[in-house]
């Protein structure tokens, strides 16, 4: 691959709100676009429908409202391809590729490489089963050079790397992000667990939603607000300030997450004060998205969960 000259790609199911989860594959996706790429991020309303998240109809409506979060957050829209899934895999050399790959992946790999949710169920249906094999093909009806994905997507990205040459296409390049936790401590934040931070939250909805967060003291693996200080304030602002009284220390800045980490497992942060500065940090981080929103707001309408 030559700079300018690959592609760079990252599938979303659109069945909720953008939250924290998403932003760092938006964010690779920006970085890779720095680098030259062309990129694509597929809005993948058949996937969303196989996995029981709507009539296409209803995904669809999501799909345009994640598209215009996905450019709020930064991605240059005259530099990407916002694609529906449907545009393309109806058609019989796509579907093809999916029968061609169903015979060379066992139902057992399938299984392990679905959904969550779906891997969990006592019975899941055929169609749950195609959804990696799908996802998959994408990528090689897409070109996919390079493709961008949470650490939950390795075992897809296996099969696409192992099974994609026996078909005929390129091997993709697989870039992961961590998983980000959850508010509520569990593994991993999502909008069907109602346990995150959305893009578009309004101030005082980020600051209630990390006020009440799991964050214990002087732990820092699996506690959220660590996390969102390291992957989503300090790369965005380049620093956390934390603000407190004198009696307690004082305010201080801190611009690195090793630096963070140690002073809290040391017990020399208190929850609330990490709380409260990390939420007064997020309204800023994601100021961009709610302006955007609001001079575009007639999408608000195709916003999930809108009252």
């Amino acid at each position: 691959m030559k700079k300018g000259r690959f592609v760079a790609y990252c599938g979303y199911e659109p069945s909720g709100k953008i939250h924290f989860g998403h932003f760092l594959t938006i964010r690779k996706l920006m970085d890779l676009q720095r680098a030259g790429a062309r990129c694509i991020v597929l809005l993948a309303d058949l996937h969303a429908y196989l996995n029981h998240k709507g009539t296409l109809e209803d995904i669809r409506m999501v799909a345009e409202y994640n598209k215009h979060c996905f450019i709020a957050l930064g991605l240059d829209a005259r530099r990407t391809e916002f694609l529906l899934g449907s545009s393309f895999q109806f058609d019989p050399d796509f579907i093809i590729d999916v029968l061609r790959m169903a015979t060379e992946t066992t139902l057992l790999r399938a299984r392990r490489s679905m959904a969550e949710i779906a891997r969990r169920a006592d019975d899941p249906d055929v169609a749950q089963a195609l959804y990696p094999i799908m996802q998959a093909v994408d990528m090689a009806r897409l070109g996919v050079d390079v493709a961008v994905g949470g650490n939950d997507q390795r075992k897809v990205h296996m099969i696409a790397r192992e099974k994609l040459p026996v078909l005929g296409h390129k091997k993709p390049v697989c870039v992961h992000v961590p998983l980000l936790h959850g508010t509520d401590g569990s593994a991993k934040m999502s909008s069907s667990k109602d346990n995150f931070i959305a893009v578009d939250d309004e101030p005082s909805v980020i600051k209630k939603k990390v006020m009440k967060a799991f964050c214990p003291p002087r732990q820092v693996v699996g506690n959220p607000i660590i996390e969102y200080a390291e992957h989503v304030v300090l790369p965005s602002q380049g620093k956390l300030e934390i603000k407190r009284q004198a009696r307690y220390g004082g305010s201080f800045e801190l611009t690195n997450a090793e630096e963070l980490k140690k002073i809290y497992m040391a017990g020399e942060l208190h929850p609330a004060d990490l709380k409260m500065s990390v939420a007064e940090a997020l309204v800023d981080v994601l100021a961009p998205v709610r302006k955007y929103l609001e001079k575009h707001s007639d999408t608000r309408s195709w916003s999930p969960n809108v009252v």
